[in-house]
């Protein structure tokens, strides 16, 4: 039965650092695309009032570096965009360790 006990931990501990993985790369691939986003948005917007797709890219990309050098610059908010994601780091490290306590009081 300690066999058994011991895997189901070791399978949960699994589980848990597989959230937190995704949950890790989720976060800073969303940093990544949601510039990459407001670009292809604002090309269709501007498709959509007539200016040509790549006029509009040479518009849309330029605003949207405006807007990231923006949030670069305002005090505190880029650090902690970047230390939110540090913490998810540091929560899912502590929370899979803690399974190893476990897992040694099961195994005996």
């Amino acid at each position: 039965m300690k066999k058994v006990n011991f895997a189901l931990v070791k399978l949960i501990q699994f589980v848990v650092f597989a959230v937190f993985t995704f949950v890790v790369i989720a976060y800073f691939g969303a940093m990544v695309l949601l510039p990459l986003d407001a670009v292809a948005i604002l090309v269709k917007l501007m498709g959509a009032v007539g200016i040509h797709g790549f006029i509009g890219a040479l518009i849309a990309i330029p605003a949207v570096g405006y807007l990231c050098m923006m949030v670069y610059k305002t005090p505190g908010l880029f650090q902690m965009i970047v230390d939110t994601g540090v913490d998810l780091i540091k929560i899912g490290k502590t929370k899979v360790e803690a399974f190893n306590a476990i897992a040694d009081t099961v195994k005996g």
